[in-house]
């Protein structure tokens, strides 16, 4: 996937997360807890995206003994 499709996901999701915050009335724990969410997504999305969930989700640690 293309730098810029990437770039442009990531500003549209930061534009709606903040106008869902600043325009629709809810208790600060619930938004607290969308923000979480929604930033947990798009992590995982752009780890996808740029190949590195494969890498993330066979990582193992090793205890050298």
């Amino acid at each position: 996937m293309p730098l810029l499709n990437i770039v442009i996901v990531l500003i549209v999701a930061g534009v709606l997360l903040h106008l869902i915050n600043r325009y629709i009335p809810m208790a600060s724990s619930i938004k607290s807890i969308l923000n979480v969410v929604v930033v947990v997504i798009v992590c995982v999305w752009v780890l996808q995206a740029t190949g590195l969930w494969g890498h993330v989700t066979n990582f193992r640690l090793s205890s050298s003994r």
